[in-house]
């Protein structure tokens, strides 16, 4: 706290691009496992991606190293605007006192997740599209083909218009919003907990890390069902008008998902949502927790 909430936004969003260039790599190979198999049966596809360092290493086989960091730029995009305004709310909410009542931290970090998550889905859905592309040996989901990142807005923009821009965002509202709940109300408490029992000192940087890490796992399986349908709305071909030729809506890509895949096709690269989520929750809170007290 003591932090005001126009610094927080600067704060937070130099956490976020910060974890982001460390653990980009991740986020490339969560993308290829969430689209690999869509809407087929289990058994019934081909995998070219299989694991999470064996699928680092077949991203490195096709795109070469530089691979691992494909929509880095967009990815620091949508870190730096949704994770600015995530932290601009939740600082809103703390400065505010609404953080002190009963279950006050999960939604002001909801809220703050929602808004943050709505203002950055345009870059999300670049980041998205460019991290999914790759030689069609290796392809699983739609490919965009777009040339860049200023490509990519300028062509989507040019097809479908600013709503667009913001297709697929009904999937993320919910993703980041369970997320940021998550996120925000286990490492706080989790920080706490372990400076309550004298395991580390208050204030320390080792007590912001367990607080981070055990928050990590909290995010990873409360947010991987709603990582997977956001990264299919965001990917999936539209028609002319913009429409989605997979699936009409956040309801429907859990259905579609639900009785095509099965319920664990909802929990596609939890191993690389973890290995992602769990170093990017530590990183990006201990950056904005250090940055804080700076």
């Amino acid at each position: 706290g003591g932090v005001p909430p126009a610094v927080d936004l600067v704060l937070g969003a130099t956490a976020g691009c910060l974890a982001c260039v460390l653990t980009n790599p991740l986020e490339v190979v969560k993308t290829r496992l969430q689209l690999q198999g869509e809407l087929q049966a289990p058994g019934t596809y081909p995998r070219p991606y299989r694991g999470v360092l064996r699928a680092a290493g077949a991203v490195c086989r096709a795109d070469g190293l530089r691979g691992l960091q494909k929509g880095l730029a967009a990815g620091l995009l949508y870190q730096g605007v949704m994770n600015g305004v995530r932290f601009y709310c939740y600082s809103l909410a703390e400065k505010a006192g609404w953080t002190r009542y009963r279950g006050g931290t999960v939604a002001a970090g909801a809220v703050a997740g929602a808004v943050g998550a709505f203002v950055g889905s345009p870059a999300y859905l670049v980041k998205t599209h460019l991290q999914a592309q790759t030689l069609s040996a290796m392809a699983v989901g739609h490919q965009h083909n777009h040339e860049n990142i200023s490509a990519a807005f300028k062509n989507i923009y040019q097809q479908h218009g600013m709503a667009g821009l913001w297709r697929g965002v009904s999937g993320a509202v919910p993703r980041v919003a369970v997320g940021s709940a998550a996120q925000l109300a286990t490492f706080t408490s989790a920080k706490d907990w372990v400076c309550q029992r004298q395991w580390f000192t208050e204030g320390s940087w080792a007590a912001v890390l367990a607080g981070g890490m055990v928050s990590g796992v909290a995010v990873a399986v409360t947010m991987t069902p709603f990582d997977v349908i956001s990264t299919r709305l965001y990917n999936q071909p539209v028609d002319a008008d913009g429409t989605g030729k997979l699936y009409r809506g956040f309801m429907d890509c859990i259905l579609q998902i639900s009785s095509k895949e099965g319920l664990l096709g909802l929990y596609k690269g939890i191993g690389a949502v973890y290995f992602r989520l769990g170093p990017h929750t530590v990183l990006s809170l201990f950056f904005w927790d250090e940055l804080r007290r700076m």
